[in-house]
Formats: structure tokens, sequence, C-alpha cells
């Protein structure tokens, strides 16, 4: 009798302690993380912290335009998969104007390879992509060939859009679509266009292209060329790397109508937008349009970081 009491006693001394031991065991563990050791108190396990979301790009999505014109039509080439999305006429085509330049400029880079172009040449090269100038242009343009410049960049870019004028009519008149106009992008970025010698030096000239709408800026044969798809990216982008840009722009009396293109590009994507509006519009709506577009393509969304184009998109 005396042992089977003795029995019980322990039996339930040892539940007892059992449970008294759970709490005790828990404090430790959340004192010290569940690695042992010594140390009181309750303090909670901090919680990882959230990985950092993506550095933001330019990623295929919708695009809302309350365009008033003729002709609006865009597209963007992921440089990576080399997937090409855009409206649904992206392959309709308008007049390249002077967004054309900075492919003459290249192909005639090209073809000197490793051998310096004079200094007056190298002068018309920048001039032709920095400040749009015309006459640089036809000068290389001449140099290359006339119309053998625009079989190669067809050839050598693989373009299916793009048609050529009559042999007569100026490189500006070049018909070609968004979907070409982001492959030509590609051709310059990855060193076809320019050679392994010139494409870093084409594409540097290209980031550091000057001048605004401003009426002051615009000049017969040469004109202000920085706006456009670069302000409708935010800051996020542009320090990520450099962003080559090539516009084209004419008020044609023809049609009394602005032809005007935007084009950019980096290492990850290539952009392209294209249109014709009336005249009364101004240089300033085609700006607008083709930063909305721009804005709008921004993946991540960054929010009230995003640099906004100055009109809302419903009021282009």
């Amino acid at each position: 009798m005396r042992s089977r009491v003795t029995l019980v006693l322990a039996i339930t001394a040892v539940v007892l302690g059992g449970v008294l031991l759970v709490p005790t065991a828990y404090a430790r563990l959340a004192s010290d993380g569940g690695g042992g050791g010594g140390g009181g108190g309750t303090s909670s396990v901090a919680a990882p912290a959230p990985a950092p979301p993506p550095p933001p790009t330019l990623a295929a999505g919708p695009v809302s335009v309350s365009f008033k014109g003729e002709f609006f039509s865009w597209a963007l080439l992921d440089r990576k998969t080399g997937k090409i999305s855009g409206s649904p006429n992206m392959t309709a085509t308008s007049s390249t104007e002077s967004m054309i330049k900075a492919w003459i400029v290249s192909d005639y880079l090209r073809q000197l390879k490793d051998k310096q172009p004079t200094s007056e040449r190298k002068k018309q090269a920048s001039a032709a992509i920095r400040n749009s100038n015309d006459d640089a242009a036809e000068s290389l343009y001449n140099a290359g060939g006339r119309r053998p410049v625009l079989t190669r960049l067809i050839k050598m870019c693989k373009l299916t859009d793009t048609k050529i004028e009559s042999s007569k009519a100026r490189w500006a008149y070049t018909q070609m679509s968004p979907r070409d106009a982001v492959r030509m992008g590609d051709c310059i970025a990855d060193g076809v266009a320019a050679g392994p010698s010139w494409t870093k030096w084409v594409l540097s000239e290209m980031s550091k292209v000057q001048g605004t709408t401003a009426d002051k800026d615009q000049q017969l044969k040469q004109g202000g060329g920085r706006w456009g798809i670069i302000d409708g990216l935010p800051t996020q982008i542009k320090t990520q790397g450099p962003v080559s840009i090539k516009n084209g722009w004419t008020m044609l009396w023809a049609d009394v109508q602005w032809h005007l293109n935007c084009l950019a590009v980096t290492d990850k994507w290539t952009l392209a937008v294209m249109m014709r509006y009336p005249q009364k519009s101004g240089l300033d709506y085609g700006a607008r349009v083709c930063a909305s577009v721009a804005t709008q393509l921004v993946t991540p969304q960054p929010g009230a970081a995003l640099k906004v184009p100055q009109q809302p998109v419903g009021k282009l």
C-alpha cells in the first residue's frame, strides 16, 4: 500500500513538472531564437525583411491615348527575349523623318571599321544625331551611296514593313512601321549597325541629344530633339543606364500634318511611337503623346515618384 502511494505521488510530480516545464521552455525559445543559451524575457522573433521590388522597366501592357490625328502607332521590343508588342496597327507605316539619321550615321561609321573619320566627318556624325542637323545627315547619306544606305538598313536589320521611296526621294520619306523602328533601334544597340568599333560612340551621342520643343531650339535645318519618350520615364529607369534617343519631326505642307516619331533604346528595351496629326496641334502635342506611351508602359508603376507628362493622357 505504501509503495503504491509513493508511485502515484512520483507520477503526479513528473506530470506537474512537465506542465511547469512547458512555459519555461517556450519563454527561453522566444528569447534566444531557439538556439539555447541563457537569457530571460518574452520578446518576439523579428519577421524577415521583405524583398525589395524589382527595378522599374518598360514591359508590354495596355496603352490608352485619346489621340486626335490621322495616324498613331507604337511598338516595344524586349531586347532580352526579342518579343515585340504594341498597338494593333504596329505594322502600319509613316515617314521616318529624322529618326532614320541614327542609322545613316551608324552605316557610315561601320564601313570605316577601325579607321578614324576625318574631323569634319566626325562633326557631321555628331551634329546629325545631337542636333538633328539635316545637312550633316545628307552629306553622310551621299558618302554612303544614297539609296544603298537604305537597302542595307532593310537587309541588315531584317526589316519587313519598310519601303524606300523613289530614288530621287530623300531619306526622310522612307516609310517605316513602329515594329521596324524598334528593330532598327535594336540593330543599332546590338552592334550590327555601327560595328564593334563605333556602336558605343553612336549610343553615347544618342544619349546626348540636345534641345527642347521651344521655338528658340527649332531652326530651319536642325532642331532640339530631347523630348518625348525620355520625358515619360521615371528617374529610376534613367539612372539605370543611358537612354539613347532619336526623334524625327516635320510639319509637311503636302498634307498639313506633323509627321512625328520617337525612338528610345536601352540595354533592356526599344520603344518607338509614330504619328501624324494636324499642324494646329503643334510640336508639343506629339512630344506629350510619346511621353504618355512610355509612362503607361513602366512596370512596376512607381506611383507618385513617376515623372508624369505635362498634361494628363485624357487631355491629349
